[in-house]
């Protein structure tokens, strides 16, 4: 007997069941379904991410459905529009066996009246995202104020993106009458407000403890200084010859220029921002899908509604500003019962962080370090050696075995071996058989430089309050312009035309070059090493030389005059669509300077010379880097 049998589920849902290989229910789909199919009731649903909630909510829901009346009878709100479609897709095959169900998705980028045509045709079920459902009931393009059931899909994830407003202005016009269903993978405060406003005394059940990470998850941070953490990503991937990940940033800008440097450094990469048609998302998705990118650098609302089985790792390139984010984020892997990695790779001060985040998944991080040179050449080496193990014979070669054979008579097996190795493996040994060591040492304390301990550096800038600064405002531009998380700027002190604050000192040179001729509106802001002495920092008269030198890219060869040493690259497939799909996506262009670092435009910078700070003005009411920094994420 099926074990969805003992559920209550109809035959029409079962054959489907059966069609797509469903053997077993998920934990959530053995709570959820017997009670919605048995009661009329609210529900709230807590569990992860790839958990099964799609079929815990749409199995219940087309066997209530009636569908020999063409009425909307059905509401899934969904926070992205890779979501919407994913669920319209899945609902569809559930109620395959179900004649004249009609489930029909609403979602920003198509055409609107098109979408309300199908509407009008009959669509007893509407899979929709906030902002275009309410786009169409504000033209009067839907009816929704007889619906039965409103399905709150990823709800933490929608009202973490803004969606407050538009879920209850569209709840406002369904009918008081009807039931919703909640489904999510945190409890943060909005979610609660939505259930206690909207609900009536709804049934819950959770799915292991509130807010916790997926058991199949490890967690793994990586210590390195600011300015090794691209070169630290690049080890991570090397380490790992097979990986299949997400690689999250926070800005749209840094999700573009890691995502530009890997494909130049001949990984197969994408990027996935806000900024990209829907055409072009579909594009990436596809390829991401079919394994012709293996990472995929992403900011965090793009990724919502990724739903792909066989992620291998989620690489935290930047942690995310808010330690609830990092619960979605690590979803992206370790589903349907399979296993995942999350990996951080984060600076010193972000320790805080890991504990923050320890507290809410409820799981331990465990501390590695990043690999060294030799290691990853060995684990590359057996890589290769098992690709070869691996490979199919081509027969079409038979003909020309004679003349090679003789051309190779005279060498030994060994000598063969090493010959055949040496091909592939030569560039990369000797990139990394000299490399660093990129692991920053931690001690064991919670308290950071970031709290004001540790070694710092102070500097002085030339704002203050006549310049509409408060330390808060102040703190938030800095970390806006020179892009460090929360906790890398402390101790601001803004004084009436002039401030002071904290950096760690591995990125002392970095504020320095970040703010060397830096201008915004016309006005020049200048940030020098304070010679106060506070706060721990360095003494005065720091170089302000950026650093020299470069990061060679081990997978550019010919990039660096000669050579075609790509080994991942040129050996997997669909590699085309690297350059296709990224560099037409309106992101920002990257360029090399002479030491061979990458650089982007600076956020703030403004379009004047240097003569345009000379006209005595102080431009005030410098916009705030809050709104700039929103502007700027996904």
């Amino acid at each position: 007997m099926n074990k969805f049998e003992q559920l209550g589920l109809n035959p029409a849902l079962l054959k489907a069941i059966e069609d797509m290989g469903f053997e077993s229910p998920s934990e959530v789909q053995e709570k959820a379904i017997p009670i919605l199919l048995q009661k009329d009731t609210d529900m709230v649903a807590l569990a992860q991410t790839g958990t099964g909630k799609t079929a815990a909510f749409g199995f219940p829901l087309i066997q209530k459905i009636n569908a020999e009346s063409r009425q909307t009878q059905g509401l899934i709100l969904s926070p992205t529009r890779e979501l919407c479609l994913q669920i319209t897709n899945e609902l569809k095959n559930y109620a395959k066996h179900t004649p004249g169900l009609h489930t029909v998705a609403i979602y920003g980028g198509a055409s609107i009246t098109d979408q309300a045509k199908l509407i009008q045709r009959g669509a007893q079920i509407i899979v929709a995202t906030p902002g275009r459902m309410q786009d169409m009931i504000n033209r009067r393009m839907v009816d929704i104020s007889k619906i039965e059931y409103c399905i709150l899909d990823e709800a933490d994830e929608m009202l973490n993106m803004g969606f407050f407003e538009d879920i209850t202005a569209i709840l406002s016009h369904t009918p008081k009458e009807k039931h919703t269903w909640l489904f999510s993978a945190t409890m943060p405060q909005e979610v609660s407000t939505i259930a206690k406003k909207f609900m009536r005394t709804p049934v819950e059940i959770t799915v292991g403890n509130k807010n916790q990470g997926t058991a199949n998850v490890s967690h793994e941070y990586y210590a390195v200084n600011s300015r090794d953490r691209y070169s630290a990503l690049k080890r991570l991937a090397d380490a790992n010859p097979d990986i299949f990940s997400v690689v999250f940033c926070r800005t749209k800008r840094d999700t573009q220029k890691v995502a530009e440097q890997l494909i130049e450094d001949g990984y197969n990469a994408a990027a996935l921002h806000g900024d990209l048609s829907q055409n072009q998302r579909d594009l990436v998705m596809k390829s991401f899908r079919g394994r012709q990118i293996q990472m995929l650098v992403a900011t965090d609302v793009a990724a919502r509604g990724i739903d792909v089985d066989d992620i291998t790792h989620v690489i935290h390139y930047q942690l995310p500003d808010e330690p609830e984010i990092y619960t979605h984020r690590s979803g992206r892997t370790g589903r349907a019962g399979k296993s995942g990695v999350s990996m951080v790779i984060m600076t010193k001060s972000e320790l805080r962080k890991i504990k923050s985040i320890e507290r809410i998944i409820k799981q331990p991080f465990e501390q590695k370090e990043i690999p060294d040179g030799m290691e990853i050449c060995r684990v590359q080496l057996y890589h290769l050696a098992n690709d070869i193990k691996d490979t199919k014979m081509n027969h079409d070669l038979d003909p020309y075995l004679p003349g090679i054979e003789e051309v190779l008579q005279d060498f030994t097996k060994e000598e063969l071996i090493k010959k055949v190795f040496s091909v592939e493996f030569t560039r990369f040994f000797n990139y990394y058989k000299n490399s660093s060591d990129l692991n920053a040492k931690i001690s064991g304390s919670r308290e950071d430089s970031s709290a004001g301990g540790g070694d710092s550096t102070r500097f002085f800038i030339n704002v203050g309050s006549k310049d509409d600064f408060d330390w808060m405002t102040l703190k938030d531009f800095l970390k806006a312009t020179l892009d460090l998380g929360r906790d890398d700027v402390f101790r601001v002190d803004v004084k009436e035309s002039f401030a002071f604050f904290n950096t760690n000192s591995e990125i002392a040179d970095r504020v320095l070059s970040t703010f060397e001729n830096f201008q915004h509106q016309g006005r020049r802001i200048s940030v020098e090493v304070s010679q106060d002495g506070g706060g721990g920092g360095r003494s005065a008269g720091r170089s302000r030389k950026p650093r020299g030198g470069g990061d060679f890219k081990p997978r550019s060869g010919e990039k660096r005059g000669g050579g075609d040493f790509k080994p991942r690259g040129e050996r997997s497939g669909g590699g085309d669509f690297k350059s296709r799909g990224e560099r037409s996506s309106g992101g920002a262009r990257s360029t090399s300077d002479s030491g061979g670092r990458r650089r982007t435009s600076k956020p703030f910078e403004g379009g004047g010379d240097k003569a345009a700070g000379k006209d005595g003005s102080r431009k005030k009411n410098i916009e705030s880097s809050v709104n700039r920094r929103k502007s700027r994420r996904s």
